[in-house]
């Protein structure tokens, strides 16, 4: 088996370019010259000997081969790939000879290409418009039996009526008009059956249009030919990249109870405290039961991989490339061209009056722009791959309550004995890394074209916990059946569906991410209905740790505790390890238990085993402590009466604020006397407008009258009384607020 790293493949590819640049001196264009124009020159055979193929979508192909003497070489690509074609073919003459001129059928845009020809078909003519632009030709026009041979004028359009009496209407016919040797007669198209040039050049520029067009729908094969000139037989290696379909993994899990190395670990502790449940003892969780360490398991990694190209693989070096290249596609292969300004021939005329922009002094300094320096840190060694291994078989001692019918299955089932899905399969790729990639590797590989394959590149046991995973977001009742999966096979594994086998039987589907060497993945494939998961008591409290006055402003310490209990039971026969997943929130602060298992950016993991028969409980609890600053001017009375009489403020900071609410009350108290005034001032001028409208229908020299006159002047009087106590009760609220302003302005207690 061939084992070539593909960064020497490229390296060595690329030293081809080097040859094909120095053609640009005189002595290799006269080299290659005769190369690329002999017609007799023997073509060299270079067959796919080499394929990489990327998870990014494209692959590198690579022909090697022979040529004798000065030699040429073809190979064909779909029109959609010699875009990629021109942007990374690589070439090599390996025994001091040169590369020479590359050639290939050019692609002028269609438009461009028809409008070329003196016949211009580009917008779909009609005959009448095909007419028009072959004025000035003759030609030979059949009109039913007649023939008619002239010099075309032109097309125009006359009326022509159709139908008779009432229904009549008149249309417009396209007639052209022809000079013949009796004259200008005008033939109408809508007669003319055929007709043919008589002008032979006008003839193949039509012809020509008409083949133009028709390739340009063509999008077989095109041809790209390399020449090649040196002495004697030589060694050549040509590769390319082209877009390919990404190459996919699947795998199979193939699970284990039997401990890694044969080692017994002691139990990890519970959960958390007993709850009542059946059987769960007093005091005590989980009864004693003791937590598996990680097991062992086998992985099985399947390729996936697609041969669409036109060329078969007979045995050819296949490597697959777990790594994303950045890789794009650029219109190199149809010609662009640039439109360019049309300049008027210049007139001498009087000058205008010129204006002039500002320019930048060039005495004053400019500043260059900052740029950042990236590192990239070095990606961890990758471990060893661990020995293989056959997955212990499943005890059926359990069995023996089913029924007659299910009897003999299993009777048929034991002399089968359980599939072992492992002992059979071995993998043919070998793995490396390369550069910040990594690579598997197939030898001797055959595909036909247009045909897919699964190649075994994984076949190595892997460190696998049995899990039930625990999620209230994802199901509340029950957990989910999974596994840890360590990445022990030193090899990085792709993204892919994970079918996972438990006892020699299918256990479920799963999905798991690119895994690098020695990192741990968890999956979950199916539903543990032995364990019933009960997430309950979720409360939330807010207190005031503290407070404190700075200038005037109360500055208060909340927390916010955050609990959850998770109940969890366990209705099977077996121990089980338990994980429950709880959300984690921005800025909260985990408080019990003290640590989590695992953290990620969204969630915590708590790990604990739960006995058979069983029941444990968990409790999480969270904290956040924030700031709230408050000017105590702005705070109402009942608030600053509530957090005088909190427990958690000092007692310098609770006679502060006993003293600031003695100040407001004083405050509010002079407000409620002014407002008092102000009331016995609306209720006064509301009487006043009763006397008045009474004195409206009195004569004024009767007794009654000035009764209701000295009323409402002794009214008037009270009424100024009132504004006066006012105005004082306001200077004396405005002194209160100073009094109040100046003590919290200088205050600040702890």
């Amino acid at each position: 088996m061939r084992k070539r790293a593909t960064t020497a493949i490229l390296a060595a590819a690329m030293s081809g370019l080097l040859g094909l640049s120095a053609m640009t001196n005189g002595q290799a264009a006269r080299e290659a010259a005769p190369a690329a124009n002999a017609a007799a020159d023997p073509q060299a055979n270079l067959p796919v000997r080499q394929v990489v193929l990327y998870s990014s979508g494209v692959g590198y192909f690579e022909h090697f081969g022979s040529v004798k003497g000065n030699g040429t070489t073809e190979l064909h690509f779909k029109t959609q790939q010699i875009n990629d074609i021109l942007k990374s073919l690589v070439l090599q003459d390996m025994d001091k000879g040169k590369v020479g001129v590359i050639t290939y059928p050019s692609q002028d845009p269609i438009a461009k290409t028809l409008r070329s020809f003196q016949v211009d078909i580009t917008s779909n003519p009609s005959l009448a418009e095909l007419m028009n632009q072959l004025r000035g030709a003759s030609v030979t026009l059949s009109l039913g039996a007649e023939k008619v041979t002239g010099t075309i004028v032109g097309v125009e359009r006359k009326p022509r009526p159709v139908g008779t009496g009432d229904g009549a209407k008149v249309i417009e016919v396209a007639v052209l008009n022809l000079l013949t040797e009796g004259g200008i007669r005008g033939v109408a198209l809508d007669e003319v059956r055929s007709f043919e040039l008589q002008d032979a050049k006008l003839k193949e520029e039509l012809n020509r249009a008409l083949a133009a067009l028709a390739s340009a729908r063509d999008q077989d094969k095109k041809p790209v030919k390399i020449n090649f000139a040196g002495e004697g037989e030589r060694r050549l290696r040509i590769g390319y990249v082209v877009e390919t379909p990404v190459w996919k993994t699947s795998y199979r899990l193939i699970l284990s109870d039997k401990a890694a190395g044969g080692a017994k670990e002691d139990a990890k502790p519970n959960l958390g405290s007993g709850v009542g449940g059946a059987g769960a003892g007093a005091g005590a969780v989980g009864g004693g039961a003791t937590a598996k360490p990680a097991g062992s398991g086998a992985l099985q990694g399947w390729a996936i991989v697609e041969n669409q190209t036109d060329n078969d693989w007979n045995d050819v070096q296949l490597s697959l490339v777990s790594g994303r290249p950045i890789s794009f596609v650029m219109d190199l292969y149809q010609p662009l061209y640039i439109p360019r300004p049309v300049v008027q021939p210049e007139l001498y005329a009087s000058l205008r009056p010129q204006t002039y922009d500002g320019a930048v002094a060039a005495n004053k300094p400019l500043a260059d722009f900052a740029g950042q320096e990236r590192t990239s840190a070095a990606a961890p060694p990758a471990p060893a791959a661990a020995p293989a291994m056959v997955m212990a078989r499943k005890s059926a001692s359990d069995e023996k309550a089913r029924s007659r019918d299910y009897a003999l299955a299993d009777k048929r089932a034991e002399q089968l004995g359980d599939l072992d899905a492992a002992s059979s399969v071995t993998s043919i790729a070998s793995a490396a890394k390369v550069g910040e990639l990594f690579q598997y590797t197939v030898g001797n590989v055959s595909l036909p074209r247009q045909t897919s394959a699964m190649i075994p590149v994984v076949t190595d046991p892997v460190e696998v916990e049995k899990l039930s995973i625990y999620n209230l977001s994802v199901l509340p009742k029950n957990p989910l059946l999974g596994a840890r999966v360590k990445n022990t096979t030193g090899k990085h594994l792709l993204q892919g569906p994970v079918t996972v086998l438990d006892g020699g039987s299918y256990a479920g589907d799963a999905r798991i991410e690119d895994l690098p060497p020695g990192q741990e993945r968890l999956i979950s494939y199916g539903v543990d209905q032995q364990i019933i998961v009960q997430a309950q008591n979720s409360r939330q409290e807010n207190t005031i740790e503290s407070g404190k006055i700075v200038a005037g402003v109360l500055e208060l310490t909340r927390k916010l505790v955050a609990t959850q209990d998770y109940a969890a039971d366990n209705k099977g026969d077996k121990a089980k390890t338990l994980i429950i997943e709880h959300a984690r929130r921005n800025g909260w602060k985990l408080a019990e238990p003290a640590k989590a298992d695992e953290t990620t950016d969204s969630l915590y993991r708590f790990k604990g085993s739960i006995g058979a028969d069983k029941a444990t409980k968990l409790t999480v609890r969270e904290e956040l402590v924030t700031q709230q600053r408050m000017a105590i001017l702005s705070i109402d009375d009942g608030s600053l009466l509530s957090y005088r009489e909190t427990g958690a403020i000092a007692p310098a900071v609770r006679e502060a604020l006993t003293k600031a609410a003695k100040f407001r009350q004083a405050m509010a108290e002079t407000q409620r006397q002014i407002q008092d005034r102000q009331n016995q001032v609306n209720l006064i001028t509301q009487e006043q407008n009763r006397i008045r409208e009474n004195m409206k229908t009195v004569s004024q020299n009767t007794d009654y009258y000035n009764r209701l006159l000295t009323k409402l002047s002794d009214q008037e009087s009270k009424i100024e009384t009132l504004q006066k106590e006012s105005e004082g009760l306001r200077q004396t609220v405005e002194g209160q607020r100073k009094e109040m302003e100046d003590y919290l302005k200088a205050l600040s207690v702890n």
